[in-house]
């Protein structure tokens, strides 16, 4: 992520004040690159002379051998006091590196690009004397196209010696890319509330020793009339490392703002869409976000936790730099993920063979037409294979599963239900010709499959006794079923191909499941009109009818209620008028 950590504090002689900032610094580029892409050149000549040495996992606190380029921008060593100064004259920095992207992290007082000094001073002002939020605590965002965006924190730090008992502090992020920032504040927000939260403790512990000590309060009114600064000898503000007591202060804070840039960037991928997106992953996305908001609801987590990828962890037991292992959850839901368990059915293509190409006809016209489909046996891993292979046919919001029951569960609950052999059908079911059964039963000698089959595992031990509610002639069925077919029958297509050409099919018909559905939930023609319609659509039949009414109701609600606001908008400006 080209972006900017920084720590900023406010100074009671000198004002704001950059203290440390952290940048991400990619292969060596010409002086004059954007935020976060350059590299200084004395970063560069330490590299070069071997002061870094690439490790497996970034490293932390590693001061880069070398000196600091005198030329670099910042203030003059008159302007500053021991409050405006993190590392000691001479320091070189920290610099850790992430060997599996070779991206380099470092850290200094300031920036040495002078641009980038610029733009950093300028948050830091902003941040401590313009922007301010109410209650002068907490986060906000600020900035423009020229200077680059700004998230800002501001916070206080106890301090015995100050006006007040305490110091103004900020930790600001900065980048040029306004979208990317805005959607990880949920992100930043906790991580950086973290790191000042750990800040606070430990400073207040210091400011609580030092009262009990030497109370202040009661000396400073002893002294009222003695000038301010005076009366602290000219010692304007301490440094942060005196005020927390912690010598390995920036050591730390540099490990915490390397692993948020790798973090956050991490957490947010770009991914290239050809075009609008399917329904299927509409659906989808829907799907997911109903599954966070549940479990924000169960266990309290919030949307950073949940999406935090805590795979690319930079630093381990560092309190000012852990992460939420809640991440598990996004990977557990996700349904491009290939499964763990061993497939028993490969492919369609692949039942079609094992089952034969008359029940598998008959399996597919079920399995299209809406029709519960159910299979039962003792080999649940050859039942939810099936399902697997089986959805496939179907829009993404046309499936609802239940892989393996002990009781038989409506048609209203599921199209697509495992049962255990104890569980009888009930009558009701077994009189409809809206089911299709699959037994899967333990194959006797004379019937097992032939050599073809020895090697599939599983499957040369059963044989599989398709019943159904319904008749269906190998001739009938929807139009999209006989494509299937023609595919699966044609060796000449790999199994790839066959799954691109299924996704073209579902498409297809889900744009004429689009159609039908403006034109008659929404605009709301008469049958007449309707049947005109599926006339030009090539979809009159009957079977075609029922495929389309059943996948519309896998429509996305972000279609649907697309089309009735685009389509009740234009009434509505009417009437107003």
């Amino acid at each position: 992520m080209n972006a900017i950590v920084g720590l900023c504090h406010f100074c009671e002689l000198h004002g704001p004040r950059t203290l440390f900032c952290t940048e991400a610094l990619h292969a060596p580029l010409p002086q004059g690159a954007g935020l976060g892409d350059g590299l200084g050149q004395g970063e560069q000549a330490e590299d070069e002379e071997g002061g870094i040495q690439m490790t497996s996992r970034i490293r932390s606190h590693s001061p880069i051998d070398g000196t600091v380029d005198s030329s670099s921008p910042g203030p003059k060593k008159s302007d500053m006091c021991e409050g405006c100064r993190s590392l000691e004259s001479g320091h070189p920095g920290y610099i850790s590196v992430d060997k599996e992207t070779s991206i380099k992290y470092v850290s200094h007082q300031h920036p040495n690009h002078p641009q980038l000094f610029s733009i950093v001073r300028q948050a830091c002002v902003r941040s401590l004397s313009c922007e301010v939020c109410p209650g002068r605590e907490g986060p906000i965002f600020f900035g423009d196209e020229q200077h680059g965006f700004v998230f800002s924190h501001t916070f206080f730090i106890k301090d015995s010696l100050a006006r007040g008992f305490q110091r103004w502090y900020s930790i600001i992020v900065i980048m040029m890319d306004r979208i990317y920032l805005i959607n990880s504040w949920p992100f930043l927000l906790g991580k950086i509330r973290g790191i000042i939260d750990e800040l606070q403790g430990k400073a207040l512990k210091v400011f609580e020793s030092e009262q009990f000590g030497c109370p202040q309060r009661a000396q400073r009114m002893s002294t009222a009339f003695t000038p301010y600064l005076h009366q602290r000898n000219g010692n304007a503000a301490r440094s942060l490392t005196s005020l927390t007591n912690d010598e390995n202060l920036w050591a730390c804070l540099h490990t915490s703002f390397a692993w948020l840039l790798k973090a956050c960037g991490s957490r947010l991928t770009e991914k290239l869409l050809e075009g609008a997106p399917t329904e299927d992953t509409l659906v989808q996305m829907e799907k997911l976000a109903e599954l966070e908001e549940e479990s924000e609801a169960w266990d309290g987590s919030s949307e950073e936790d949940v999406k935090c990828n805590t795979k690319n962890d930079l630093v381990e037991g560092n309190k000012l730099s852990k992460c939420s292992t809640d991440a598990s959850l996004l990977s557990e839901c996700s349904w491009n993920e290939a499964p763990t368990r061993s497939a028993v059915f490969r492919s369609l293509r692949h039942m079609r063979q094992v089952l034969g190409a008359s029940a598998f006809h008959v399996l597919a016209w079920h399995v299209l037409m809406g029709n519960q489909v159910i299979w039962r046996g003792h080999d649940q891993d050859l039942i939810q294979s099936a399902f697997d292979v089986l959805k496939a046919m179907l829009p993404v919001g046309c499936v609802r599963i239940i892989p393996y029951s002990d009781q038989y569960e409506e048609a209203y609950r599921c199209n697509f239900l495992g049962l255990s052999p104890a569980v009888q059908i009930p009558p009701h079911i077994a009189s409809s010709e809206f089911y299709v059964l699959v037994d899967v039963r333990a194959a006797t000698r004379s019937n097992l499959y032939p050599v073809l089959f020895v090697d599939d595992g599983p499957l040369s031990k059963y044989e599989f006794v398709v019943t159904s509610g319904s008749p269906v002639a190998v001739d009938r069925g929807p139009t999209i079923l006989s494509k299937i077919e023609a595919a699966l029958t044609n060796e000449n297509l790999s199994v790839e191909v066959v799954d691109q050409c299924l996704i073209c099919l579902k498409e297809e018909w889900m744009n004429k499941v689009k159609v039908l559905f403006k034109f008659t939930k929404v605009d709301s023609r008469p049958k007449e009109d309707t049947q005109k319609l599926l006339s030009i659509l090539g979809a009159a039949e009957e079977d075609n009818v029922k495929l389309l009414k059943f996948w519309m109701t896998g429509l996305s609600k972000t279609y649907k209620s697309h089309l009735m606001s685009t389509v009740r908008s234009p009434v509505s400006s009417e009437s107003r008028n």
